[in-house]
């Protein structure tokens, strides 16, 4: 493993954002890949209630520039880059003001979600992509954490089907207990359509609820690992159903079976 690539990308990251069971867990199998000599790229959203100051964030001019469309909207891609602290891994941002610059995370102070986290979702999937194909660094494992990265999967597999530098790339979503109340906006799914060749695909995503968000990452993935000790019964019930390979939860942190389960898949692949 030692001379692989594994791109991390992640909703939650710590120390960018609170501790949680996600953001932990994201920042230590990363970490963990890391120390093995493993080169690792990790993204995340950059959301407004990330001290770029203290963080040290700074925009990457070279990886910043391109518009992405959204619904048939231009919208502009900023590239910001920190290095966490000690660990002398690149954690990389992705901006945009529309998006990302309102100071909370998916929710506002009532708690209600964003009407426009949909887009949110579609922007950070391409962005990222995007961003992978302009450092031209073909990742062997995709590793996909939280809702909001989980629409990736299902890019990589239908937009980007014909971009050469993923071709050889394993998809892992590892899916945590951590739904949201309602569903999205309930044109994700037209939005999503709005790229893709094979509309079927997104037929899952009609009702964009946590559990079809999380259906749609498994069905696109080439492998699953169950991050959390209990899941959304129809997430659980779905996982059932699957023929491919799997890793169930285990509560130990430092993610050694990770790296069991990323050779294992390279070499099935």
């Amino acid at each position: 493993m030692k001379d692989k690539r594994i791109l991390f990308v992640s909703s939650e990251v710590v120390p960018y954002l609170p501790e949680t069971e996600l953001s932990s867990t994201a920042f230590f199998a990363a970490k963990n890949a890391h120390s093995k000599g493993i080169q690792t790229r990790i993204f995340m959203p950059r959301f407004g209630v990330i001290n770029e100051r203290r963080h040290q964030l700074h925009e990457v001019i070279r990886l910043s520039g391109m518009n992405l469309v959204v619904n048939d909207m231009d919208m502009p891609l900023i590239i910001k880059v920190a290095s966490i602290p000690k660990e002398r891994m690149q954690v990389y941002f992705i901006d945009n003001e529309e998006y990302f610059k309102r100071k909370a995370v998916f929710s506002d102070e009532d708690d209600q979600l964003f009407p426009d986290n949909d887009e949110r979702a579609i922007f950070f999937a391409k962005g990222v992509i995007e961003t992978v194909k302009k450092l031209n660094w073909a990742p062997d494992i995709i590793h996909v954490h939280g809702w909001m990265a989980s629409l990736l999967p299902l890019y990589l597999k239908e937009y980007y089907k014909e971009e050469p530098l993923f071709t050889d790339s394993v998809v892992v979503t590892s899916l945590y207990n951590n739904p949201f109340e309602g569903s999205l906006n309930k044109d994700l799914a037209s939005k999503i359509k709005f790229d893709m060749e094979d509309a079927e695909l997104a037929n899952t995503l009609s009702d964009p609820s946590f559990v079809n968000i999380s259906k749609s990452a498994i069905d696109n993935s080439d492998a699953v690992i169950k991050a959390s000790a209990t899941l959304p019964a129809e997430v659980e019930e779905h996982l059932s159903a699957i023929d491919k390979p799997f890793l169930d939860y285990e509560s130990e942190m430092s993610k050694e079976n990770y790296l069991d389960f990323y050779a294992e898949l390279l070499t099935e692949s």
